[in-house]
């Protein structure tokens, strides 16, 4: 099969290549896209109880062996220093030149055996680590479903439900056979669910308090229809997210979850790297969407600074993949800061009504997600000068606005108001993306996390919450 770096030269450069690629709209694969109605799901995390089936978008990597936490630990830029057993981390691996390739939830559940989730940038990265270095590690990776599986048998080797919002701790109690003890943020510890010992991690995507759960994919039956009776005999409306909403959870607690990966520049292992990868991987096959266009690559990049991980950096540990360039960025002016964007309800509107009208219209918004490329970026301007970049975007019900998570300037303040470059400045060959025309949109500067609940009341400790 061809790989990455075989696809790059058939392009004028990288960028050219992934705006023009055919992937089309990342797919949420499986769950049904709607269960009563997106803007139901989304109200079920905020105000009583939501069901997410987070079983089929995330790959999963199993990595053990007398040198796994070592190699997990040289691969990623987290401590690992009181990493103990039924813990959870965020686990963010960068390249040797400082930039993010993707992050994944990291639980340990021996010494020496880890289970990591999440998107497939990191799985594939790690994957080539452990086969381009002499580690004495396992890995087995389990892909994310297929994203139209076409009436194929779907299996994958754990189920993954997650139950949050106010009304889940009724649930919890019911379907556990009594009060669950308490389990701090990103811990893990035993429950019961009908018959079956589960494990059990405090974590919630959307920002409201929760668990997820996970166990042997044959049980999932077994499970989910033990939820759901709990919920009932709790009294509980528990409301299951389709696909639709599922993908907006992050704009209201603000996680970026698909920043580009940095890794289409560098020689050494870089450029290795670029060969091992097939031509129908995601770092291959993937899309870039948006208003900004530049010629060089690295302006897609984004660093742990950016993103608001650098309190994850263990700069006591002797060495990691990167180490070098994140000291040299640690003190960096140029590095921007993480934030969230409301759009301006009368722009959006204006974007909307041009498809009722004559001529080539704005890029249309869907709702609830109106990403329409793998990695999105959007210019995000002060006057004519572009001072940050949109990476993700979506409508919340429960705040009546468009959001957008990114990046701006270390001069820009919350609340100032810009203008976002909404569609793109020429044709491409993306499926996802019409013919249009851009639209100027203001855009205020808002805190992140942007909900005031999530800010005020959930995981103060919690990288949510943390601020560049």
């Amino acid at each position: 099969m061809p790989s990455l770096a075989d696809v790059m030269k058939a392009h004028a450069n990288p960028v050219e290549m992934l705006r023009n690629s055919q992937i089309g709209m990342y797919v949420y694969p499986v769950v049904t896209p709607e269960f009563r109605n997106w803007r139901v799901e989304q109200e079920a995390w905020r105000h009583s109880a939501v069901l997410f089936d987070q079983c089929h978008h995330m790959d999963e990597l199993i990595v053990e062996g007398p040198q796994a936490e070592a190699f997990l630990s040289h691969h990623g830029i987290n401590s690992f220093a009181n990493f103990d057993l039924n813990r959870a981390k965020h686990f963010v691996p960068v390249t040797p030149n400082g930039h993010v390739i993707g992050d994944h939830i990291i639980f340990r559940e021996r010494a020496d055996k880890f289970i990591l989730v999440g998107r497939a940038p990191t799985s594939n990265w790690l994957m080539f680590c452990a086969a381009h270095g002499s580690w004495n590690v396992r890995i087995k990776h389990d892909p994310r479903s297929t994203s139209r599986p076409e009436g194929e048998r779907v299996l994958r080797t754990h189920y993954r439900y997650q139950i949050q919002g106010p009304d889940a701790p009724k649930i919890f109690e019911k379907m556990n056979g009594g009060p669950i003890q308490d389990i701090k943020f990103f811990h893990v510890d035993w429950i019961n669910v009908g018959s079956k010992k589960v494990q059990a991690l405090r974590h919630g995507m959307s920002g409201a308090p929760g668990l997820e759960i996970w166990g042997p994919y044959e049980d999932k039956h077994y499970i989910h229809s033990t939820i759901m009776q709990a919920a009932r005999d709790a009294g509980v409306d528990l409301v299951q997210c389709g696909s639709r909403a599922y993908s907006t959870n992050t704009l209201e607690s603000g996680w970026i979850p698909s920043p580009l990966p940095g890794i289409y520049t560098g020689d050494g292992m870089l450029a290795e790297y670029r060969d091992w990868v097939g031509s129908d991987m995601y770092e291959a096959a993937g899309a870039i969407g948006g208003s900004f266009v530049s010629d060089n690559i690295e302006d897609y990049y984004v660093n742990p600074f950016e993103l608001g991980y650098d309190f994850y950096i263990g700069w006591k540990k002797d060495d990691f993949i990167g180490k070098d360039a994140l000291m040299k960025m640690k003190a960096s002016s140029t590095n921007r800061k993480k934030v969230t964007f409301e759009w301006n309800k009368e722009d959006v509107l204006k974007v909307i009504a041009s498809a009722f009208d004559d001529g080539i219209p704005y890029k249309w918004i869907d709702f609830p997600q109106p990403n329409y490329a793998s990695s999105s970026a959007d210019m995000v301007m002060h006057g004519d000068k572009m001072v940050g970049m949109s990476m993700f975007n979506g409508y919340s019900y429960n705040e009546r606005c468009v959001l957008s998570l990114g990046v701006v300037d270390q001069s820009v303040q919350v609340g100032d108001v810009l203008t976002l470059k909404w569609g793109e400045p020429d044709d491409t060959g993306k499926t996802s993306a019409e013919r249009h025309k851009q639209a100027d949109i203001r855009v205020r500067v808002s805190p992140t996390p942007y909900a005031n609940e999530v800010r005020e009341g959930y995981a103060a400790d919690s990288w949510r919450t943390k601020t560049v």
